[in-house]
């Protein structure tokens, strides 16, 4: 499937949100699809104590930052980063995913999370709604710049 979205960082205030909503803590593995810098993984496991982080990531570009990233932070025993495109890709161990995509892309990832994640998990979406999906909380939040950012937090098994 082809798809383009653009490579626009999710501000660390709304970052440190996702996980807060998503509840994220030392039981969770963190799955970030899309990843770009790397900053959800390395937020997850070095601020809210998350017990591994994957991000998956086809731009190589980004890919690279991300390690570094990873690396300057000394988490590279909890943090991985896939080169590939996240619908090549097996999320089935991931309690928490994160998305920052377009809607028409959560709409054709939508099987995949319903085939692939178990019930609970949870799947947070940075300004996109998941069509077809109801959200159990929906929050907003200001950046540093003031501009405000909505969150939608779905649960599976909850989430129709």
């Amino acid at each position: 499937m082809y798809y383009y979205v653009p490579y626009v960082p999710t501000p660390y205030p709304v970052v440190r949100e996702m996980l807060r909503l998503a509840g994220v803590g030392p039981e969770d593995i963190v799955y970030d699809l899309g990843c770009g810098d790397g900053r959800i993984l390395v937020v997850s496991v070095k601020e809210f104590n998350a017990k591994k982080a994957v991000g998956i990531e086809k731009d190589p570009e980004r890919v690279k930052e991300a390690k570094n990233n990873i690396i300057n932070h000394g988490l590279a025993e909890r943090v991985v980063v896939i080169n590939d495109d996240f619908f090549n890709v097996n999320i089935s161990e991931a309690t928490v995913v994160t998305l920052f995509l377009l809607t028409s892309v959560n709409e054709a990832l939508r099987p995949k999370l319903e085939n692939e994640l178990r019930d609970g998990a949870r799947v947070v979406s940075h300004e996109f709604r998941i069509p077809g999906w109801n959200p159990v909380r929906v929050v907003d939040v200001k950046d540093d710049n003031g501009l405000t950012h909505t969150i939608y937090l779905y649960v599976k098994g909850k989430h129709v």
